[in-house]
């Protein structure tokens, strides 16, 4: 027969060995209804024979034993032979003639539950070890490699095709090509999960391998001539799968972006607060006793950027701060949940995305593509509370301490700068950043862009800038705008300069000893 695009191949024999059962009766069932004789292993064939189902046991026709507890029972030239020859190819027809071996048209395989099995706490590595699969693997690499005879099922959710197309006369080119893509994926996905609990307890190891599957295709990029799509870690939910979308349109790929800092920021704030995000920026956040409070704070930190952004709020949305957003326009609103009273204000909003999501969940690692590579650091965590106290890390340098207050807010800054786009600088007044300076060139025209958000709210404020200042003229412009006090990482050979400079302004100034630039 043919190969062409929708030739079919009829399944006489398929073997079948799986370790979740799940479905395997109807499918098996629906095989032996369409004629193909059924060959398994282990457990397999006692769970055949168990539905009444025929079935030929590997063993018989391999003419050999299972050995060493299972380990050894499918690595057999009259299984693999039968897999992968090629049926037009008279050197292996005569191959197979000589050696007795029936050719094998279909696999269904599915994998020891290695991942299942490690991510238990109490997992012993012996345990771990014998749940590494080697005969499964092996033949759906052969089945895959040899798809242009062979199918290759390697998940339930395929059987309800497969079994159709069985009984239609056989599986098309297209459905074997696809299985086949579809079982490399997952060798590769068992491989990579190996690779990482082998390498578990090492920071950055010497192999990192990353396998991923399409959560869901975008409509398009951060612009709209680019093609996009959103990836998870195959195998186990990202954060991602577990937001709710309770109302809205399709989330953009500018939207995924903006509200994943949107989301992370606003859940390292202790108390009610909201956040609201601008090209991955904040442009507006506070703290404050309720979550309608911090929503107008925040709202009115920089009214003409916060058009259009994403919303971030850390406590359960309810009506009075959801009416405070309806009358806005957003793109997105996330929280923990929404009441009714929060539903009803937003459902004339059709458009806009409301999320329901957990708490955050940040990998071990910030990964970022550049050309032909990935650059790979340890994940940035501010980990600091708004305790109204200063940090047992902070050191004050000044002649000058700051006050609670000013610490609060000074915590707070430092915060919102850690998560904001360097160079940046942050002022702060009252449970509220009052001007954002992001992405500058350089350290005073961070300061310049905060100073001319906050305004006359800089005087009696506080700022945080996310890198040491290099020269004293970004403190002399904050100082003479009226900011009391700076937290700073310090660090740079003129940080002599700098503190004097802070005590003529009779500013206090503390050293946090660590950077935060996000570029």
């Amino acid at each position: 027969m043919g190969d062409g695009v929708t030739s079919r191949r009829p399944v006489r024999r398929a073997l079948v060995s799986v370790w979740d059962k799940h479905g395997l009766e109807a499918l098996a069932s629906s095989l032996v209804a369409a004629g193909v004789v059924l060959v398994a292993s282990g457990g397999t064939a006692e769970a055949l024979e168990s539905w009444g189902l025929p079935v030929t046991k590997v063993s018989d026709v391999t003419g050999a034993p299972e050995i060493l507890g299972g380990r050894v029972k499918t690595l057999h030239p009259k299984i693999h032979g039968g897999i992968l020859a090629k049926r037009d190819d008279p050197a292996h027809v005569a191959d197979l003639e000589a050696a007795e071996i029936v050719p094998i048209d279909l696999v269904v395989c599915n994998l020891y539950p290695f991942e299942v099995t490690v991510s238990r706490p109490d997992v012993t590595r012996a345990e771990a070890i014998e749940q590494i699969d080697i005969g499964g693997p092996a033949m759906i690499r052969a089945a895959a490699k040899n798809h242009e005879y062979v199918g290759v099922v390697t998940d339930q959710t395929q059987y309800e095709q497969v079994a159709a197309e069985v009984a239609g006369g056989g599986l098309t080119s297209e459905t074997r090509a696809s299985l086949a893509r579809a079982a490399f994926s997952r060798t590769s996905a068992y491989d990579a999960a190996i690779v990482q609990w082998l390498s578990r307890g090492e920071v950055l190891p010497e192999s990192l391998v990353l396998p991923m599957e399409r959560y869901a295709t975008l409509r398009y990029g951060e612009n709209p001539h680019q093609r996009a799509a959103i990836y998870r870690t195959r195998g186990g939910d990202s954060w991602w799968t577990l937001v709710r979308q309770v109302q809205g349109k399709e989330m953009s790929f500018n939207n995924y972006a903006d509200t994943e800092a949107a989301w992370a920021l606003v859940n390292a704030l202790g108390e009610p607060a909201c956040v609201i995000v601008k090209h991955t920026n904040p442009c507006g956040v506070a703290v404050a006793g309720t979550l309608d409070e911090a929503v107008e704070k925040a709202w009115q930190c920089d009214p003409v950027s916060a058009f259009g952004g994403v919303v971030a709020v850390n406590r359960p949305l309810d009506g009075t701060a959801a009416q405070a957003l309806a009358g806005r326009f957003v793109e997105v609103v996330i929280a923990p949940a929404a009441d009714a009273s929060a539903l009803d204000a937003m459902a004339g909003k059709e458009s806009l995305r409301l999320l329901e999501a957990p708490l955050p969940s940040p990998g071990e690692y910030e990964v970022r593509h550049v050309e032909r590579g990935l650059l790979i650091q340890e994940r940035d965590d501010v980990g600091l509370e708004l305790a109204g106290r200063l940090p047992e890390t902070w050191e004050v340098v000044t002649t000058r301490t700051p006050s609670p207050g000013e610490v609060a807010d000074l915590t707070l800054a430092w915060i919102v700068a850690a998560h904001t786009k360097s160079n940046a600088i942050v002022i702060a007044s009252g449970g509220s950043a009052v001007g954002i300076g992001a992405g500058d060139q350089s350290r005073v025209g961070a300061a310049e862009r905060a100073l001319s958000r906050a305004g006359d709210r800089a005087d009696g404020a506080v700022a945080a800038s996310d890198a040491f200042l290099p020269f004293r003229d970004g403190l002399d412009r904050l100082a003479e705008a009226g900011v009391t006090a700076l937290a700073q990482p310090g660090g740079s050979r003129r940080d002599a300069e700098v503190i004097a400079a802070a005590d003529e302004h009779a500013m206090a100034m503390v050293f946090t000893h660590r950077r935060h630039f996000r570029h």
